[in-house]
C-alpha cells in the first residue's frame, strides 16, 4: 500500500486548509485511514480517523468541531478539512492506513501499518 498526502501550506489563524491522502496498491487490506501530526519537539499524535467505508469517524478532542475527515471511495482518497485553524495546529501531518479491526488501535500511531510522507501545515498568528 502506498499513501500520497498533499495539501499542506501556510495559513493565518482562523483560516482553512484541506489535506488529501490517496491510497494505492493492496488497498483491500485496509480497514481504517487516519491522520496524525507531529509538531517540533513533540510526539506524533492522533488527529482523526475514518473507516474504509466512510461510515465511522473518530477525532481527537483538540480538533473536534473544527476538522472533518471524509472519504471519496471512487478515488480511494480521504480528506481532512481543517477549519478555524490555530497556531497550535502547526505540525507535519501524516496520513496512515490500518489493517486492524480494533478501534483501540486507531488512536495509536503503532496501530497503523502504512504511512504517507508528511505534509507541513503552518498556522501563523
Amino acid at each position: 500500500v502506498q499513501l500520497q498526502a498533499c495539501g499542506g501550506g501556510l495559513v493565518q489563524a482562523g483560516g482553512s486548509l484541506r489535506l488529501s491522502c490517496a491510497a494505492s496498491g493492496r488497498t483491500f487490506s485496509i480497514n481504517t485511514m487516519g491522520w496524525f501530526r507531529q509538531a517540533p519537539g513533540k510526539e506524533r499524535e492522533f488527529v482523526a480517523a475514518i473507516s474504509w467505508s466512510g461510515g465511522s469517524t473518530m477525532y481527537a478532542d483538540s480538533v473536534k468541531g473544527r476538522f472533518t475527515i471524509s472519504r471519496d471511495n471512487a478515488k480511494n482518497t480521504d480528506r481532512l478539512q481543517m477549519n478555524s485553524l490555530k497556531p497550535e495546529d502547526t505540525a507535519v501531518y501524516y496520513c496512515a492506513a490500518s489493517r486492524s479491526y480494533s478501534s483501540r488501535d486507531y488512536l495509536r500511531f503503532n496501530g497503523y501499518d502504512y504511512w504517507g510522507q508528511g505534509t507541513l501545515v503552518t498556522v501563523s498568528s
